[in-house]
């Protein structure tokens, strides 16, 4: 069964709040045209083994999804009726070579060498010069009278499954589909370029059925 309440998040980024293993996601606080507060919780730790989650980072995205999302409101879109030409797949939409990610820790004493680290530095980028956010994944709330437990607006709302969704066997496997997967997209308009940011879990499996389940390694994606 695909991940319920699909799409995709449109709005610029205000505060961020680093990971850590008690609470092991990158917390983002984003707002539309109307002020309306969203956020944006990135995983930053698998809870299967090994737990290292896969990154990958492109400075200079080009796809076809891009010519299309300037287009779209600020908030929340649905996309799976909606606007089905624009979801992610890794795998179908070639967006990105399973040899081209990286497992990073959550955090790791040093520079630049662990998930929050890269998660800042692309964000307070974001921050700084008001870039547009596009963060697809799986959408929770609005939680009436209920404040967000990271920064505090009401109601609580947000994004996550910021990740690969597909692939997934035992527990997991409920939320396999094709077309679903997470990320985030940051558009610096005034260069008019886009950095792309997919993450997905060392378990997952890169060869998946129509449905996104995993099959054997010898069988190929259609």
């Amino acid at each position: 069964m695909p991940i319920k309440n699909y799409g995709v998040l449109k709005g610029k980024a205000v505060k961020t709040m680093l990971g850590s293993n008690e609470k092991p996601h990158f917390q983002v606080l984003i707002v539309d045209e109307n002020r309306i507060g969203y956020r944006i919780a990135i995983n930053t730790k698998s809870q299967d083994y090994p737990s290292e989650v896969l990154y990958f980072v492109g400075e200079n995205f080009k796809s076809e999804e891009i010519t299309k999302l300037p287009d779209l409101e600020f908030g929340f879109t649905p996309i799976q009726n909606n606007h089905p030409d624009i979801g992610l797949d890794y795998i179908r939409g070639h967006l990105l070579d399973r040899s081209q990610m990286i497992p990073l820790p959550t955090d790791e004493d040093g520079p630049n060498n662990d998930l929050n680290d890269k998660f800042q530095y692309y964000f307070k980028q974001a921050i700084d010069t008001k870039a547009i956010v596009y963060a697809f994944g799986q959408r929770w709330g609005p939680e009436q009278n209920q404040p967000d437990q990271y920064f505090g607006f009401t109601p609580g709302n947000g994004i996550h499954d910021i990740h690969m969704n597909q692939g997934n066997e035992g527990h997991w496997q409920k939320d396999n589909g094709i077309w679903q997967d997470g990320g985030i997209l940051l558009h610096f308009e005034q260069e008019n370029r886009w950095v792309a940011i997919f993450l997905a879990f060392q378990s997952q499996s890169w060869c998946t059925d129509d449905n996104g389940n995993a099959m054997p390694s010898a069988e190929h994606v259609k």
